[in-house]
């Protein structure tokens, strides 16, 4: 635990997109926070930095993180895939806790390899996943919790979008070693709100493609989980979905609940804009309200509109802060993200060998 006094420092690694857009604006404004330094190796970013957070120090390597690791309580790893399990237990080595986006690793193994490294020294170790707190999971979570659908039978959940070019770079790579692909992108946040809603999977089986042409990657991925209750979760992701489907259809043995759209946080937060107190943050038009019904159709406005409840990434860091002072769980933990890594494997060899594999619960 850390004491209540000064602003917890933080220093980040990384500051392409997930740094730079998420990370770094999201530590600032969290107040017991402070962004202390940034660690870019491209001057371009370099330079980004110091324009969007003066005053910020800037570094070039990891290490020389490391070096100053007793000025500071927090490293963020927003690194490439491949890099966060080397550089998260190189910061816990040097006495930090440690955040790191999404996904943790490449296997549920060695996620709970760096649980258990974590553990031994007493430190924190979070995974971000952000879309925990979108507005739509956080509307859905709360009708669950009503008991307005009865017993939930199926849920259907996708992030589908129509990319038909691919962009290149390591998230498009064919290289396992990139651990790039939709299945570990989106497939890692579909993932882990199916667990997170429905408790553990016992059964996966995938189908994976790569569409584009001159993609490596896959790029249109559907995976089916039979959750341990019973629940069926059927998740959805594209770069190549020409029409977008309901971004939640979920059936249960009295209603079901549909919702389109996208949380608009990601976009909020892209256009440089920023969440600050008395301001709102994470609010749609009603117009994206999801709709609850039976037997009706929610495309010509059958059901009852649903209330949408704002999006919240601010609350992921707020609770960061907590757990490193009060010694609260953290907001994600590495365990969970190792139950959804088992989960991921498994859809992996489901789609390559054409098999339902099953997992423990």
């Amino acid at each position: 635990m850390t004491g209540t006094g000064t602003p917890l420092r933080v220093g980040l690694v990384g500051y392409g997109l997930a740094g730079s857009v998420f990370h770094a604006p999201l530590i600032a404004s969290t107040e017991g926070l402070v962004l202390d330094t940034v660690v870019t190796s491209n001057p371009e970013r370099q330079e980004r930095a110091r324009a969007e957070h003066p005053g910020v120090r800037v570094a070039t390597a990891p290490e020389e993180l490391w070096a100053r690791a007793g000025e500071l309580d927090l490293a963020v790893v927003a690194s490439p895939n491949k890099t966060h399990v080397p550089l998260a237990g190189a910061a816990l080595d040097a006495g930090l806790a440690v955040v790191v986006d999404k996904p943790l690793a490449a296997t549920g193994a060695q996620a709970r390899a760096l649980a258990a490294r974590a553990a031994e020294r007493g430190l924190l170790l979070s995974v971000f996943q952000n879309r925990r707190w979108d507005n739509d999971f956080l509307t859905l979570t709360r009708v669950l919790e009503d008991g307005d659908l009865g017993d939930v039978h199926r849920f259907e959940s996708r992030f589908e979008r129509w990319r038909p070019g691919p962009k290149g770079g390591w998230r498009e790579s064919g290289d396992p070693r990139e651990i790039g692909g939709l299945l570990y992108d989106l497939g890692s946040h579909l993932v882990d709100q199916a667990l997170t809603l429905f408790g553990p999977a016992v059964r996966v089986y995938a189908e994976s493609d790569v569409r584009r042409p001159g993609a490596e990657a896959d790029d249109d991925t559907f995976i089916a989980l039979t959750h341990a209750n019973g629940v069926r979760s059927h998740l959805f992701m594209s770069a190549v979905a020409a029409q977008l489907g309901p971004r939640f259809r979920v059936l249960g043995s009295l209603a079901g609940f549909v919702k389109y759209g996208l949380d608009p946080q990601e976009a909020a937060l892209r256009e440089g804009k920023r969440p600050s107190a008395g301001t709102a943050w994470g609010v749609e038009d009603d117009s994206l309200r999801g709709r609850i019904g039976a037997g009706e159709s929610p495309v010509t406005g059958g059901g009852l509109a649903v209330g949408t409840v704002p999006g919240d990434y601010p609350a992921y860091y707020r609770a960061i802060v907590r757990a490193l002072r009060d010694g609260t769980p953290p907001p994600v933990t590495a365990g969970e993200a190792a139950a959804a890594l088992d989960v991921l494997e498994a859809a992996r060899r489901s789609a390559r060998e054409g098999v339902t594999v099953e997992v423990s619960a």
